[in-house]
C-alpha cells in the first residue's frame, strides 16, 4: 500500500504573526478583564518556574514562614456586668 496524505496538508505548522497575537491578547482582555490579567500572567510564570526547578532538580530550601512569637501573653478585660445574669 502506499501512503497517502491528505489532500492540501503541507505537513509544516504554520506561523503566527504580529496580527494573531495582537487578536489573541485582545481576546484574553476582553475574557479575563484588565485587573486579573497581571494576575495570571504571575501565577502561570510562578507555576512555570516551579515546574522548570522540578525538572532540573535545583530546588531551593523552602523559607518558613512568618512563625507567632512564642511568648504571648493574652490579656482580655470583661466588664464586671458580662458575667451578670438578667
Amino acid at each position: 500500500m502506499a501512503d497517502r496524505t491528505e489532500p492540501g496538508y503541507c505537513g509544516c505548522m504554520p506561523n503566527i504573526g504580529t496580527g494573531e497575537i495582537v487578536l489573541l491578547l485582545l481576546l484574553a482582555l476582553l475574557l479575563f478583564g484588565a485587573k486579573r490579567l497581571p494576575e495570571i500572567g504571575r501565577s502561570l510564570g510562578s507555576g512555570m518556574k516551579e515546574f522548570k526547578d522540578s525538572v532540573t532538580g535545583n530546588s531551593k530550601p523552602d523559607t518558613p514562614e512568618l512563625t507567632p512569637p512564642t511568648s504571648v501573653e493574652t490579656t482580655t478585660t470583661t466588664s464586671p456586668r458580662e458575667h451578670e445574669t438578667v
